[in-house]
């Protein structure tokens, strides 16, 4: 067991989400996503391939057992459908300023769910969970400059800029969130 005490990601429920471990069938469902370019814009820039996308899903599903905290794919309660996927990942980034010991959080959802509050509403729960599970004193993300909505989300929860820094090749805003600040 990891020293979280998670093995695999725990379920999260909120109003109107369901937040669960990555599973193998997620695949096709994560596909969609993945190759969508309003997503993709400040995610990579591209279309991810199958492969990719199935490294991805393994990748987040494997994070758990070997961390203890991982991603979540956020699933819309009312239909059933897989609308994004949110978590805590420890990338090591080769970038400067280098995150440290932080770990990063990130999110995307499917353009159908933006406006409508969900990365809110999950955002919400993994930092609830986070406070109780974790024990660390900071979190970061990484967000394009250009990427308003994601900026505005961030602040909403706390976060503040913490430096501009260029990753691969693209500029882009450390952003942090101090557990007590």
């Amino acid at each position: 067991m990891t020293s979280s005490g998670f093995d695999r990601a725990p379920v999260l429920e909120t109003e109107r989400l369901v937040l669960r471990g990555h599973v193998a069938g997620d695949l096709q469902a994560c596909l969609p996503m993945w190759n969508d370019p309003i997503v993709t814009r400040f995610i990579g820039g591209r279309a991810y391939t199958r492969e990719e996308v199935w490294q991805r899903v393994q990748r987040y599903a494997g994070s758990w057992a070997l961390l203890g905290y991982g991603f979540w794919v956020i699933v819309e309660k009312a239909t059933g459908k897989l609308i994004g996927e949110i978590g805590i990942m420890d990338a090591k980034r080769d970038m400067d300023p280098p995150f440290g010991d932080d770990l990063e959080l990130g999110w995307a959802l499917l353009p159908e769910a933006h406006g409508r509050g969900y990365a809110s509403e999950a955002l919400a729960a993994v930092l609830e969970w986070e406070k109780h599970a974790l024990n660390g004193n900071c979190l970061v993300a990484l967000i394009d400059p250009d990427n308003a909505p994601s900026i505005k989300l961030a602040n909403k929860f706390g976060f503040k800029e913490r430096a501009p820094t260029v990753y691969r090749g693209v500029a882009t805003v450390q952003f942090e969130r101090r557990r007590n600040a």
